[in-house]
């Protein structure tokens, strides 16, 4: 049984993200989404997507870019998954071979990458060379059955809005994204400069629904949010909650959150995800206060090139 690791071909997008469903359920994945992203990858993070195949069959998945937005150069990241029906015949290994050594070619000194945090996992990563950092959990909530609290009248001067609203002109959505995306927790920093990227590959995503999303808008200014992503299958994935450091401590992301998951179950979505850092206390408790539960745990790890 010989191992493959190769490019990606158009034809191989609905296979990418059947491998991705297999191996990371929490998380929202279809073909159309895969080809989506292949194609609007910012030239400047040398992205390379890989699969690995067996007689034929793909197996396993490599996401590798530079983080082109990132603060300090020389950030790159890998994240590399295997059905968990094809784990033990070395596709993982052969697809951290090849993306390290690109990654390299590109310049990246660091590597980061999302490990799920099981033993076999992480003792895969160290054998490579990662060393485990930080740690963020997936959360679910049976959205069918939960009791969501009450949707609640918004305080003088605060309006509930969907992004469909912004759609003449989505670019308050955008700085507000910029300014919550600048301190949001992790290892990588983040700094949205890129107005049309941003359109590329956030407004127009195929997993991002406006309707759902709900912002609220201070004295007509947009001061927190909550991104709603869909898969057409009845998931439902908040992409980002966040809010203007100038509006924190007013619990407009509680609102704008419960707004949304409220929208999401009377347009049919019966299963919400999500995802917070470890060290994000305010955001857990949010999340547990509407009913989530953390359903796994990934660690972040590190390792310098040499």
């Amino acid at each position: 049984m010989t191992v493959i690791v190769r490019d990606v071909r158009p034809e191989d997008a609905e296979d990418f993200a059947r491998v991705r469903r297999a191996a990371l359920p929490y998380m929202l994945a279809s073909g159309t989404q895969v080809a989506y992203d292949w194609a609007h990858a910012h030239p400047d993070a040398h992205a390379r997507p890989l699969v690995a195949e067996v007689d034929g069959e793909v197996v396993g998945t490599a996401q590798l870019r530079v983080a082109h937005d990132a603060p300090e150069p020389g950030v790159g990241s890998v994240n590399v998954y295997v059905h968990p029906e094809k784990r033990g015949l070395g596709a993982g290994t052969l697809l951290v071979r090849a993306s390290e050594e690109h990654l390299a070619q590109c310049g990246a000194t660091t590597l980061y990458s999302w490990v799920l945090d099981a033993p076999e996992f992480r003792a895969f990563a160290e054998r490579h060379g990662y060393e485990a950092r930080r740690s963020a959990h997936f959360l679910r909530l049976d959205l069918a059955s939960a009791e969501l609290p009450p949707l609640q009248v918004p305080p003088s001067g605060v309006e509930l809005r969907t992004a469909a609203s912004f759609a003449a002109d989505p670019r308050p959505l955008f700085a507000l994204d910029a300014v919550t995306t600048a301190d949001e927790p992790g290892d990588v920093g983040a700094e949205l400069t890129d107005y049309e990227h941003w359109l590329a590959t956030t407004w127009h995503h195929p997993l991002f629904d406006a309707e759902l999303t709900t912002v609220a808008v201070v004295d007509g200014r947009p001061a927190a949010f909550s991104a709603a992503q869909t898969d057409g299958s009845g998931r439902y994935s908040t992409g980002m909650t966040g809010t203007d450091p100038a509006f924190r401590g007013r619990g407009l992301a509680k609102l704008a959150k419960n707004d949304s998951l409220h929208r999401a179950r009377a347009a049919g979505c019966t299963e919400a995800f999500t995802g917070n850092d470890a060290g994000n206390g305010p955001m857990l408790a949010i999340n547990e206060w509407f009913g989530y539960e953390i359903c796994a745990t990934e660690v972040r790890h590190v390792r310098a090139l040499g």
